[in-house]
């Protein structure tokens, strides 16, 4: 029929074949039929518009079935196969379309229409949402339309498993755009039928389907990680495909898809355990991105004034950020609005593009200070953030927007743009579509921002960055990794509860300012007594839930305090064996976490494992005050902890941060400078210890002696014994004069493991034994690996920090650490988490440690201990027990030093830790 060349003369009969259609429906029908299947031969999108409106205008006469001499779903048909057709010849084809496409579909699934035919509409509708996909079509809210229809042909077809890829793809692309739970858990369940295991041999299977179900299950994983931090389903996947290739060929053409989509996964994770050197074989490499004006040639050649029809790569996102030269700021402008001319509004990089031209405009600003530059970049992107729906994209915009914004009212001092900035903020924190660490750091910008300019919701910013802070730890499941998430965001984590306190403490809340330096220190050190707190109460009201609690925290530690980083195992190996171990933790904590909530139902543990309340830290202060120096930029305040009364407040200088500041580099510099052993060294060092006293010290002993509050115990112990456990070598000749000294004591029984009897088990097994312990061997420290931190016993062997960790003693009550470093912390370490031998020490038991901050002399070890203990021991503190007396027995014993003219430098390197 010739009436295909002429759907204007369709479109004008209209109304004629209205009046015509008991007679004439049909040919009417013949007529559009013949238009569509022309436009598929032509590929005219003409065609098939004119095609897609003749064929609605007679689905939606309102006449009943046999006004037509022809099946109603034969024009449904008809339609849906338009509609495909349209999905691929036009560029400006919407969900919308799809959307309808799918209720046609749906009227379909519910009619008589034969298998055959359904089945080649359903595959229309797949092929449609395929083409839409690939596009980059905005995935709409109200695209249930579309997957409502799908999951009924996936119920109704269960053997065509394309219907399956079209339905998880829908799924994945709304997952990606809203972050829904459910989104995430419907599409892996529909996955998860694909993707059998053990694998079907080759010929038995849809290669295709499978690929792509492949790609989806890698894609929903990755997502998941990105912008959820739920990393479980990461490692989850990753241990599949492994396990995939296990079970694969090297002759099965999926084995390439398997290696990629692992690789990819790895990769995602790669910067996460990147801990202590932990790092995976795989790297990404990017292609060279050409300059920006052959960007411009090149995309106005493709386009040829038009829009483009399917997104290319598009590498040049990724120079944004990086623009160094002002002469490429305005092709880089000029790029981004040809971008967004040329491709679909809705398209994926049409939004990165108006993303990309926000940032590089306020690259502009930085470049030229030119506030039009900034104020067109705060316009467009507001603009794009009304446009969007609130998704992983979303969350970009509001990070960039909020610093434009920011930037402008430093600039401006306008009231509304701090405003708006502390909006934006609020609502990034509280994106569903991000991971903790990234609204973790976001809070902390917020919390900064509001106290700097006084803004009212400092106090929310604050006790929403504390509750994060925490949290963002618990992704990474052994010390050593949790640790290098602390170092890599230190500058949060070192400085988020000393701000905080100064806030508390400039508005008079000195209760509060104490809970939160105490829940801001310690953060691993805090995570471990966790795990081994008392539950003899608890067994006392329900003996079942003492029990889980006690198991549960037992498996916990035991992944904790898992070391990940061996030299002999590669590194995605290394990386796998830790997705397992979060795995387990993952679902241990969760476990523990319905465990507390039913010990907190019970009368009486409503805090059980609750940060500590001010009342309960005071009783930190039952023996004599606790001195708290809080050093933030704000302002730095000196608090004394007192039992049973309020705290004492002493204010410093305003020079007070800077100053400590200036002391630190001085005594690093000269360090450095000049050496330990250096009369200039100890000069600085001399000097600096004055100021701290300055600072510090005289007004903290002019209020302690205004207070009295030093409270006398009534308590007294039998003399303990102590463990020797000395390792003398060819320069530590001074260690067997020291040993000797120990075992004169007349007023204890010392027993002594030397020698080949000094090996790390024996060691902790005796521990176990003494209440008091002494050390005298070589400490080492490893550059970078706290946890390597270590006592050289016999014949090379160590006793790391970590063994210490592990153990559990107790009735220990006092060590005396006579080995360098072993108050020192590494290199890079944080100094609130004081990862140090002393450290380990009290952690596993020991209530009193002296430790030394640097190398050691060998021949002060003699004097001191000899000095040490004759005041331990002595008669004249009776009354108090012995492991208290440790603090006082070291200053005597260090007087008797600097009287005997050792330097500086040699006496004050012992430290006191405990009480």
């Amino acid at each position: 029929m010739t009436c295909c060349y002429y759907p204007d003369t369709i479109l004008v009969a209209f109304p004629v074949f209205k009046a015509w259609q008991r007679d004439y429906s049909d040919t009417f029908f013949s007529l559009l039929f013949a238009l569509s299947l022309r436009s598929h031969e032509s590929r005219q999108p003409e065609h098939v518009k004119w095609s897609i409106r003749g064929l609605r205008y007679l689905l939606n006469q309102p006449l009943d079935s046999e006004a037509f001499n022809i099946p109603t779903e034969m024009v449904t048909s008809t339609l849906a196969e338009q509609f495909k057709l349209q999905t691929v010849l036009e560029p400006d084809a919407t969900m919308g379309d799809v959307e309808e496409m799918a209720v046609r579909c749906h009227e379909l699934l519910n009619s008589d229409i034969s298998k055959t035919l359904l089945v080649a509409n359903i595959m229309a509708l797949v092929c449609a949402v395929d083409g839409c996909t690939r596009k980059g079509v905005e995935w709409r809210a109200h695209s249930e339309k579309v997957i409502e229809c799908l999951r009924e042909a996936n119920r109704s077809l269960p053997d065509l498993p394309e219907i399956s890829i079209a339905l998880a793809q829908c799924l994945y692309r709304r997952f990606e755009m809203a972050i829904s739970n459910d989104d995430h858990e419907e599409g892996m369940a529909v996955l998860d039928k694909i993707i059998a295991f053990p694998l079907p041999p080759p010929e038995d299977r849809s290669s295709e389907c499978l690929q792509k179900a492949l790609q989806l299950v890698a894609s929903f994983a990755s997502t998941q990680w990105s912008f959820c931090g739920k990393s479980d389903y990461l490692e989850k996947e990753i241990h599949r495909f492994r396990s995939f290739l296990d079970g694969v060929s090297p002759e099965d053409p999926i084995r390439s898809v398997v290696v990629e989509q692992l690789s990819r996964l790895r990769e995602m994770r790669q910067s996460v355990f990147a801990a202590a050197g932990l790092r995976g074989t795989h790297s990404i490499d990017s292609d060279p991105v050409p300059p920006f004006r052959d960007l411009i040639t090149a995309l106005s050649q493709s386009s040829g004034g038009s829009k483009v029809a399917d997104d290319q790569p598009f590498n040049a996102i990724v120079l944004t950020r990086e623009l160094t030269n002002v002469e490429d700021i305005e092709p880089a402008i000029e790029y981004y609005r040809l971008v967004i001319a040329s491709y679909h509004p809705n398209s994926q990089t049409t939004l990165n593009a108006r993303l990309c031209l926000g940032e590089v405009l306020y690259t502009a600003f930085s470049f030229t200070h030119d506030i039009r530059y900034l104020d067109e970049s705060i316009s467009v992107l507001r603009d794009l953030l009304t446009s969007m729906v609130q998704s992983r994209q979303h969350y970009g915009v509001i990070a960039t927007l909020s610093s434009c914004l920011y930037r402008r009212f430093c600039w401006l001092h306008h009231k509304e743009d701090i405003d708006e900035v502390v909006q934006l903020l609020r609502v990034a924190v509280h994106h569903e579509s991000v991971n903790i660490q990234h609204r973790f750091e976001m809070s902390c910008h917020w919390a900064r921002i509001a106290h700097m300019h006084g803004h009212p919701s400092v106090l929310m910013a604050y006790d929403i960055s504390m509750s994060f802070m925490q949290e963002t730890l618990t992704f990474a499941p052994t010390l050593d990794t949790q640790h290098f998430q602390l170092v890599t965001m230190r500058q949060f984590y070192e400085v988020l509860p000393l701000d905080y306190a100064s806030y508390l403490i400039h508005t008079g809340r000195l209760h509060q300012a104490i809970e939160i330096l105490e829940q801001g220190r310690a953060l691993l050190w805090s995570e471990m007594r966790g795990l081994r707190i008392s539950v003899d109460q608890l067994r006392a009201a329900n003996s079942h839930l003492a029990d889980k609690i006690a198991a549960l925290n037992k498996d916990l530690e035991t992944i904790m305090l898992t070391i990940s980083l061996t030299s002999n195992v590669d590194g995605d190996d290394q990386m796998d064996r830790i997705g397992l171990l979060q795995l387990q933790q993952k679902k241990l904590l969760d476990e523990r976490d319905t465990i507390i909530s039913q010990v907190r139902d019970l009368p009486g543990f409503q805090t059980f494992l609750k940060t500590p309340s001010f009342g309960t830290l005071s009783l930190g202060a039952l023996r004599g005050p606790v001195v708290i120096i809080n050093h933030s930029e704000w302002r730095s305040d000196i608090l004394i902890l007192l039992h049973n009364a309020s705290p004492s407040l002493i204010p410093t200088s305003k020079d007070f941060y800077y100053r400590a500041i200036e002391l630190r580099n001085r005594l690093t510099t000269s360090r450095i400078k000049h050496g330990l052993d250096s009369k200039n060294y100890e000069r600085v060092l001399s000097s600096v210890l004055g100021g701290l006293y300055d600072l510090v010290g005289r007004p903290v002993i002019e209020r302690l002696q205004s207070l009295n509050s030093r409270i006398s115990s009534e308590q007294t112990f039998d003399k303990p014994s102590i463990l020797l456990v000395a390792q003398p070598d060819q320069s530590l000749l001074s260690a067997f004069l020291e040993t000797s000294t120990i075992k004169r004591l007349e007023t204890t029984n010392v027993t002594t493991l030397m020698s080949n009897k000094a090996t790390p088990s024996a060691v902790l097994e005796r521990l176990r034994d003494h209440r008091f312990s002494h050390f005298v061997c070589h400490g080492k420290l490893e550059t970078g690996k706290p946890f390597d931190a270590s006592f050289q016993l016999h014949d090379g062997k160590r006793l790391t920090l970590l063994d210490l960790i592990r153990s559990q003693l107790p009735t220990a009550e006092f060590a005396f650490l006579s080995a360098c470093h072993t108050a020192e912390m590494t290199e890079g370490s944080i100094a609130d988490e004081a990862l140090h031998l002393t450290a380990a020490m009290q952690y596993c038991g020991f209530r009193s440690v002296v430790g030394t901050m640097w190398g050691m002399a060998d021949a002060d070890g003699p004097e001191l201990v000899d000095h040490f203990y004759k005041s331990m021991f002595s008669n004249k503190h009776a009354g108090t027990p012995y492991y208290e007396r440790s603090a006082r027995a070291l200053r005597d014993a260090v007087r008797r030093l600097r009287k005997n003219g050792v330097p500086l430098e040699r006496w004050v390197n012992f430290v006191h830790y405990g009480a």
